[in-house]
């Protein structure tokens, strides 16, 4: 890697660093090709990031940022997972990990707090951004439906009195 190149890859880390909601630092134990290929595949659908980093480079992106404390976790062969959604990276992660012991979870972070990997693991059992949003969605909808539906049970209960005193009468 030349100077200019190192740069970019300290610019580009440094701005995952400051987009991420949360990061996760991994150690590869010898991973296969196909194994990088298949953990790379499902974190990008999940909607993170995953970089291999030279550590010097990572510790000088990492500093001026929220992440600053994870500089102690750049060593050994490591790797970067971010992502907006604070669960996502994490998710993807530890579910590939259950797959290969070819892959360690170090640590994160998520902004000034640093988590270790049992933190790690137990931030990707939380639900994600969007489950959260669609039980907050459901709970603010089922009063209103509730509501409506009270409303409108007794309108109906008269509609069939009515309607059987009118059979009744003809």
């Amino acid at each position: 890697m030349d100077r200019s190149q190192k740069a970019d890859s300290v610019a580009f880390l440094n701005g995952v660093f400051n987009e991420a909601g949360a990061v996760v630092i991994t150690r590869n134990l010898g991973m296969t090709v196909a194994q990088s290929t298949a953990l790379r595949t499902k974190i990008r659908e999940a909607g993170a990031t995953y970089k291999v980093a030279k550590n010097r480079l990572a510790k000088l992106a990492v500093a001026g940022t929220d992440y600053e404390g994870l500089g102690d976790f750049f060593t050994g062969p490591t790797a970067i997972a971010a992502s907006a959604d604070p669960v996502a990276a994490a998710k993807a992660v530890v579910e590939f990990a259950k797959t290969t012991d070819k892959i360690e979870i170090v640590g994160g972070a998520m902004g000034s707090q640093v988590l270790d990997a049992e933190g790690v693991k137990a931030l990707a059992s939380m639900p994600s951004l969007d489950e959260l949003r669609a039980k907050l969605i459901g709970l603010v909808q089922a009063p209103a439906t509730k509501i409506a539906q009270l409303a409108t049970a007794p309108a109906a209960k008269l509609a069939r009195v009515f309607g059987a005193y009118a059979k009744e009468a003809a």
